[in-house]
């Protein structure tokens, strides 16, 4: 590090140790080396730097709330949660309001719209909950005092400061859920750095304000992860028989589609092919969910796609089935297919 960049960072490091936290001892270590990487690495100006970590706080409750994730629920308490007639009427509300955005982006990336909507409906039900805490809250707290994955967080921190810098986002007033996503979409900043698309031509990525921007960036997030246009996503299976130990079964962690269609119908496995036949080649993951009774699944490509968004098979499915849900709303109120 240069000679003055040291002696810039002694008096605010000072500050940081004698500031008075509820954050875990080892924080204010943490937030100093960390301040340190970022200088040397990126040019920040270390006290503008240290001055902003210095106004971020610790908060117990994110610490808590990853301890407690929606994806720890079983299928039926988690279904239930997005599944709701109010989320479907809204969807088929933000469709309408957003079809011509919709439509380009199924042009321009081939992701059906229901997808598209069905992500922003469980994300932040369409924009009506964009998260309570601020980002540099959350990033610095999970970076510097949760251990489990600290250097993802960390990471996180350093790209969602970039992207402050990139985008001319101011930093402290962000708003996001308690891991840090942002926006709409709720992308983590590494993901809105790298995914997040201009859609509406304004010179910006604004995932909070502009839908364009949202839906074009759902879209294209997909589509880079591996989404096949007019392909299917899932479909519901009905096991005949017990199945054989060698076919494998996954249940909320999402696998790789790994197996085909015909080793899942030797094994014993029915389900009806949506639109159009499938090819007994075709790569596919069998899933076992926790419902009312043993709910199985068949995943394909696209199942696979949307677990990149968020990596739960329970994700996965409520995305699939409100936007199943939603499109059907469409269809039946317009008269013709969305």
């Amino acid at each position: 590090m240069h000679a003055k960049y040291t002696l810039l960072l002694a008096p605010v490091l000072a500050m940081l140790t004698l500031s008075p936290r509820a954050e875990p001892p080892s924080y204010r270590a943490e937030a100093a080396a960390f301040t340190r990487e970022m200088v040397e690495r990126h040019g920040f100006d270390p006290a503008w730097l240290q001055g902003l970590i210095e106004q971020a706080s610790y908060r117990q409750a994110i610490v808590d709330a990853m301890d407690r994730p929606f994806e720890a629920k079983p299928w039926h308490a988690y279904r239930s949660l997005f599944l709701t007639p109010e989320r479907i009427e809204a969807g088929t509300l933000f469709w309408r309001a957003n079809a011509e955005l919709l439509g380009r982006a199924e042009s321009t990336y081939g992701v059906s719209p229901g997808i598209m909507v069905a992500i922003i409906g469980v994300e932040t039900n369409y924009g009506a909950n964009l998260g309570t805490y601020r980002v540099m809250d959350a990033l610095t707290t999970l970076g510097f005092a949760y251990p489990r994955r600290s250097a993802f967080f960390r990471s996180e921190l350093e790209a969602f400061l970039l992207l402050s810098r990139e985008e001319a986002i101011d930093p402290l007033t962000a708003v996001g859920s308690y891991a840090g996503a942002m926006g709409k979409p709720q992308f983590i900043a590494s993901s809105y750095r790298t995914y997040a698309v201009d859609f509406d031509g304004d010179g910006r990525r604004d995932l909070w304000g502009s839908n364009a921007d949202v839906i074009g960036s759902v879209a294209h997030y997909l589509r880079r992860h591996g989404w096949q246009p007019g392909a299917p996503v899932a479909m519901r299976a009905r096991p005949r028989a017990e199945i054989p130990d060698h076919i494998p079964i996954a249940e909320k962690q999402p696998r790789a589609p790994e197996t085909t269609l015909a080793e899942l119908s030797a094994a014993g496995l029915e389900w009806s092919d949506p639109l159009a036949p499938l090819a007994p080649t075709t790569p596919a993951i069998l899933m076992r969910l926790d419902g009312d009774t043993d709910e199985y699944w068949i995943g394909l490509q696209n199942f696979h796609a949307i677990t990149r968004y968020n990596l739960s098979n329970l994700y996965a499915l409520a995305v699939h089935e409100l936007s199943e849900a939603i499109a059907s709303r469409v269809t039946a109120s317009d008269g013709a297919a969305p």
